[in-house]
């Protein structure tokens, strides 16, 4: 079958799969892109010359750039399948950020060196709690179209 020979779906009564890429989530997908690269360059180079330093603080600056990652593919993939793993993804990030961002705050001893989510994103301007708020009120509304 062809492009050409295709039904519509919408003249065949089916929802069409919202693209998560589009509109601000085109934005999102910067964002999460932007910050795979600088939380996996990140962790990568401080385990490599310091990890004896700070190992927790560089493994959860990892983690965080496995996540960002993840939420990137999830949200260029498209889909709805893609939608709610992107949605449960954003949730264990903002989770994270706040676990951690207390735990800095709470016990700064712990943690020989910054994480990205340290003192909940502030060595990042925040972005790190914002963005996976951003992301599921997103996602939440893409489940509604």
């Amino acid at each position: 079958m062809t492009d050409t020979e295709r039904t519509p779906a919408a003249a065949t009564g089916e929802k069409q799969p919202f693209d998560l890429g589009t509109g601000p989530g085109r934005v999102l997908v910067w964002f999460y892109g932007v910050f795979t690269v600088a939380a996996a360059s990140r962790s990568i180079v401080q385990m490599i010359l310091d990890f004896d330093r700070a190992p927790l603080a560089y493994v959860l600056s990892a983690v965080a750039a496995l996540v960002y990652g993840f939420i990137t593919y999830s949200l260029v993939r498209g889909g709805e399948k893609a939608r709610r793993t992107a949605l449960v993804c954003c949730a264990a990030e903002l989770l994270g950020v706040l676990v951690v961002g207390a735990w800095t705050m709470a016990e700064p001893s712990a943690f020989a060196d910054a994480t990205v989510w340290s003192d909940f994103g502030m060595g990042y301007l925040f972005i790190p709690v914002i963005l996976p708020v951003t992301g599921m009120m997103w996602l939440r509304r893409a489940k509604q179209n």
